[in-house]
């Protein structure tokens, strides 16, 4: 009966897990229908989501969108086209899939090109959008981006795209014409519209579209050209290859924040992962770890692998408040179908510059209060001056000697002064003083009773008795003790 609830309660929750997951579906409403101007950023939203998380793709008039078109971008949730011309107009879908099924978000995409219109088809014929003061001096023409012109030897793979940017002013309007290898381009190969005359756009690169590229602009003030490079990489099916010096030794202070970064070349987007070397003795921080050679390595989440204009794929590995385990030897490692490559490189954390604060501990527990704390030490004070005080006064008042009526010693017991000796004994002081002594005493304190108002009777206790030694040569010796207790 108990294994019967056991499968029940398995079977229960798979059961409720399945109903949880499903395909993915779409989260919010959007506009199927987008219109944007030539030149401007547009971003087509794709709000899909689903348990397990969907991969998404997108697709232009059945095309597939990847990382050789230039202009476009694959985001999260989007894809984000820029500077968009005349013919990214057309169909755009956004397909979303798990294992459990699919959902597509269509989009019609309209362009307009504003040089259509009526008010620019006023323009003569080669006219800019720039503008012309015919009544002002005359002004050569310049490069308005040279910050867009400076990577001038471009490689591009096979199936890719390149734009090629001359924008340019002047006085009067400049015109260009656009030349590949010497040999001027036709309306058509350059395209139409007055953004297209600044910008030469090479789509689906064959080999045949290698060669160099020249801007020739000019007007009646003079003439200014620049030559772009094209070289079409026929494709090749090969592992990865590691290009560039990265990821490369690094130190970062306690604390710091530093990264790593992989660029990887593949002719299909790779794999890319980070791993960290396991020291010895240390396998037991981590879940899980693999095996390689005689090593253990630990596998880190990995970000988003970008994909780079040259048909490269960047990923970085960020490591924030960098602690002493941190440091170590990292590995990235980017495969494909065809296999793998990997390059290494090692982190180094420096010390701690303020070390941790070690308090001392209390003798006391901490769960006293403060009033015990304080307490304590003040009543073991206390304790200890009053037996002081007290040890002192009893000492004063031994030292005074004791008092004692002489009417309470018979005359016919008194001896000579010399032969007579005091003794006083009791359990708080114990003295001897001579019979001339004991006699001045007396008399120092029947003076002081005398002049003390009020009178103050002492009580003095008195204990006398005489003592005789015989002696064997007939000497007989005896004295007289007088004992006091105050």
């Amino acid at each position: 009966m108990e294994l019967f609830w056991i499968v029940f309660f398995i079977f229960d929750i798979i059961f409720m897990t399945d109903c949880a997951r499903g395909p993915p579906r779409v989260a919010e409403k959007v506009a199927h229908r987008q219109t944007v101007r030539i030149g401007r950023t547009m971003k087509l939203q794709c709000p899909v989501e689903g348990d397990p998380p969907p991969l998404i793709m997108w697709t232009k008039d059945g095309r597939n969108i990847h990382s050789g078109w230039m202009r476009f971008r694959v985001l999260q949730q989007a894809l984000r086209i820029k500077e968009v011309e005349a013919e990214d107009a057309g169909t755009f879908i956004c397909k979303a899939t798990n294992g459990f099924g699919s959902v597509n978000i269509n989009y019609t995409l309209i362009v307009i090109d504003d040089s259509s219109s009526g008010r620019e088809g006023a323009r003569p014929a080669g006219e800019t959008e720039y503008s012309t003061d015919l009544t002002g001096k005359l002004v050569r023409p310049r490069f308005t981006q040279p910050a867009k012109m400076r990577k001038r030897v471009i490689a591009r793979p096979v199936g890719s795209s390149v734009r090629l940017k001359c924008t340019a002013s002047g006085n009067p309007r400049p015109d260009i014409v656009w030349l590949k290898d010497s040999r001027p381009l036709t309306p058509e190969e350059v395209g139409e519209g007055r953004k297209k005359k600044w910008t030469l756009s090479l789509k689906n690169l064959t080999p045949e579209h290698s060669g160099k590229y020249t801007c020739h602009v000019s007007n009646r003030a003079g003439e200014i050209n620049a030559t772009y490079k094209v070289e079409v990489i026929q494709r090749t099916n090969s592992k990865p290859i590691l290009t560039g010096t990265h990821p490369v030794n690094t130190t970062v202070d306690y604390g710091g924040t530093t990264s790593f970064q992989c660029k990887v070349r593949s002719d299909v987007k790779p794999v890319i992962q980070w791993l960290k070397r396991v020291e010895p003795g240390g396998e037991s921080k981590y879940n899980s770890t693999i095996e390689v050679g005689d090593h253990r390595f630990v596998v880190l989440p990995t970000g988003e692998v970008w994909s780079r204009p040259d048909g490269s794929y960047l990923n970085k590995l960020l490591i924030t408040r960098a602690k002493e385990e941190d440091a170590g030897m990292y590995i990235c490692l980017g495969a494909n179908t065809m296999g793998y490559s990997f390059r290494s490189a090692f982190l180094t954390v420096l010390p701690d510059p303020k070390p941790p604060f070690s308090p001392i501990p209390s003798v006391l527990p901490p769960s006293l209060p403060w009033p015990v704390i304080i307490g304590i030490p003040a009543g073991v004070v206390f304790i200890l001056g009053t037996v002081l005080l007290w040890f002192c006064q009893s000492r004063k008042h031994c030292s005074s000697g004791a008092i004692i009526s002489a009417q309470t010693l018979p005359n016919g017991h008194r001896q000579p002064p010399r032969d007579r000796v005091l003794a006083a004994a009791d359990k708080d002081c114990i003295g001897s003083v001579t019979y001339e002594e004991y006699l001045a005493q007396q008399q120092q304190q029947q003076l002081l009773l005398a002049q003390a108002a009020p009178k103050v009777y002492p009580k003095i206790y008195s204990d006398i008795h005489t003592h005789t030694h015989s002696h064997v040569d007939g000497k007989i010796h005896q004295h007289q003790h007088i004992h006091y207790q105050c």
